[in-house]
């Protein structure tokens, strides 16, 4: 009897030093894997420095620039597009949108979502029946679908 206490007890001790080894071997393979994923897309693999797609400041930043961390050359695409859609139209960011994909093509896997982010920002600022009006086919059907969600 002594011995299948001894087996218990071993067992009880063992159980969760067990779970969280296991839980740390399937994770940190995973964050390694993450974080060097998430350091080579901030790279600016194309050597310009003054390339605008990939320069993580703009004019309104260029102070904070030097404090904060780069931003993903996605992101600062997204937000130029943004601007431009409120100072001029979605048409015009939409174009742009195009062309940066074209002249980068590493780009291409963030297209949808930046035209998503248009369509939804075109229905904030010029209603939904208007912004569906810009609606073309860059990104396959991303602006509309940004329209759609924006407005149901």
């Amino acid at each position: 009897m002594k011995h299948s206490t001894t087996q218990q007890t071993r067992r009880g001790h063992r159980g969760p030093a067990r779970q969280l080894g296991r839980t740390i071997a399937f994770v940190l393979p995973v964050v390694l894997v993450l974080s060097g994923t998430l350091a080579v897309t901030r790279v600016n693999w194309s050597g310009d420095p003054s390339d605008s797609v990939l320069t993580a400041t703009d004019v309104s930043s260029a102070g904070d620039a030097r404090k904060s961390a780069p931003r993903a050359p996605q992101d600062v695409l997204r937000d130029q597009l943004l601007t431009e859609l409120q100072e001029k139209d979605p048409g015009v960011a939409l174009t742009h949108l195009q062309q940066a994909v074209d002249e980068r093509p590493s780009l291409a896997r963030h297209c949808a979502s930046i035209a998503r982010a248009l369509g939804r920002a075109a229905v904030r600022v010029y209603g939904p029946t208007r912004a569906q009006s810009y609606s073309r086919p860059v990104c396959d059907t991303a602006f509309a679908s940004g329209v759609a969600t924006a407005h149901g």
